[in-house]
């Protein structure tokens, strides 16, 4: 089963923010921590219920660990229903929490 990906508007500003973090540092970091990003996701098209809960009440709310160099990112997501699953929040792992 393939599922369709989409992005809340706030998951959006979340890539936004990391991208023009890392751009004030570095070009091509900022670029392959947003391609490294993006390709993670992509796994979620196959298996999404191979990630972590995020709410041990609810067995949907699930969080994708993102690698990337020392640290990585953390994508907070939903799936919806048996083709959908919506991004609604990306973070870097030493954030505090979602935004």
């Amino acid at each position: 089963m393939i599922y369709k990906i989409r992005y809340t508007a706030s998951a959006r500003e979340d890539l936004l923010r990391l991208y023009a973090f890392l751009l004030d540092q570095d070009f091509q970091v900022a670029e392959h921590a947003l391609a490294t990003i993006e390709k993670s996701i992509e796994l979620l098209q196959a298996f999404p219920f191979t990630c972590r809960k995020a709410m041990t009440n609810n067995p949907f709310i699930r969080e994708l660990v993102i690698s990337f160099g020392a640290n990585g990112y953390v994508a907070l997501f939903e799936i919806d229903d048996d083709t959908t699953v919506t991004i609604l929040a990306v973070r870097h792992q030493r954030e505090d929490d979602y935004r």
